[in-house]
């Protein structure tokens, strides 16, 4: 098998807590981005950008997350609470990618999602590439304005993922995988 596809094969996403110091060097970090940003665009639109959280801003960014999460909230329990800031604090590095999707006259704004999307998925593959884990989620501070405000997401902007990549502890576990029979249909 051609190592591109043992590459996907393998893929997994290590749970957040477990990925953690060392992360991507500065030249590593540019190469993903790069390798992120070579996924289909219609129309040559870059719907997409790259918002880089590491050292101590990120630390900032978790603790101005927090009255943020008390505020939009309130049910949160104080475990819930103690453990959002290391979700950012932990890890060495989170990439948001960040969709710039609007209407077009020839692309559908549809399109330009998915090539968010892409970019999500590419980053994923090329950290996993160079040996570390990441871990694409999204969660409360992608659809909470303030949140947004703080990351310097604008107004016509939408977090497609937030990107979480570090040495992952241990293999992340395979999971339960659907059959093929339950979702190809041959037409």
């Amino acid at each position: 098998m051609p190592d591109a596809l043992e590459l996907m094969r393998t893929r997994r996403s290590p749970r957040i807590p477990d990925l953690q110091a060392p992360g991507p060097s500065a030249g590593e970090i540019d190469m993903l981005l790069s390798i992120a940003a070579r996924v289909p665009d219609h129309g040559k639109l870059v719907p997409w950008r790259f918002l880089v959280m590491e050292g101590e801003r990120k630390k900032r960014i978790a603790a101005d997350l927090l009255p943020l999460l008390r505020k939009a909230h309130p049910e949160a329990t104080e475990d819930q609470v103690a453990k959002e800031p290391e979700r950012f604090v932990r890890c060495p590095l989170v990439v948001a990618v960040v969709s710039r999707a609007g209407p077009h006259p020839k692309i559908p704004e549809w399109e330009q999602v998915l090539s968010a999307g892409a970019a999500c998925m590419s980053l994923v593959l090329a950290a996993h590439a160079i040996g570390y884990g990441a871990n694409w989620v999204t969660g409360w501070i992608a659809y909470e304005r303030p949140c947004l405000d703080l990351l310097g997401v604008g107004a016509h902007e939408r977090v497609a993922g937030l990107i979480h990549i570090g040495t992952p502890k241990a293999a992340a576990e395979e999971r339960p995988r659907p059959p093929l029979s339950e979702i190809v249909t041959r037409i």
